[in-house]
């Protein structure tokens, strides 16, 4: 049997934007990632679409229902996590969603809180996808 580390796995990225031009991210928690600031997301599941993998690990993650938003699959980033022999496809989903939301904690496990972020005030410590995705310069105004 082949070790999950030794293949590339498909993660899904869910860019929330509120009516305000802010930018939610959750301070990850876990040995993936911990420490760092990222999108709501996951792994792509057998069958789903990205635009279905962002509305539902959004949903599970911060209570927030974006099945009634336009959501757009914009970029794929290639996240090879050198600490961890992780490699990753991570594809980033953006929505502006129409009204401002307050996102639970839903699973206070994998995150320690969810904020809402000025494009030019990031946190320093991002999560590898959402840094290597925010190089590619998309939020820029």
């Amino acid at each position: 049997m082949v070790n999950n580390q030794n293949n590339v796995r498909v993660g899904v990225a869910s860019w929330i934007i509120n009516p305000s031009g802010l930018i939610l991210m959750g301070l990850r928690l876990g040995t993936h990632g911990a420490e760092t600031w990222g999108a709501p997301g996951g792994h792509l599941e057998v069958g789903e679409t990205p635009i279905q993998t962002a509305i539902r690990e959004t949903m599970e993650e911060t209570g927030i229902d974006l099945s009634h938003e336009d959501i757009t699959a914009v970029a794929w980033t290639n996240d090879i996590f050198q600490d961890s022999n992780r490699h990753y496809i991570t594809i980033h989903c953006v929505t502006h969603i129409k009204n401002d939301v307050v996102p639970k904690l839903c699973e206070p496990n994998k995150c320690a809180e969810w904020r809402w972020f000025d494009r030019n005030e990031l946190p320093r410590n991002l999560f590898l996808p959402a840094r290597n995705f925010f190089q590619m310069h998309l939020f820029s105004k």
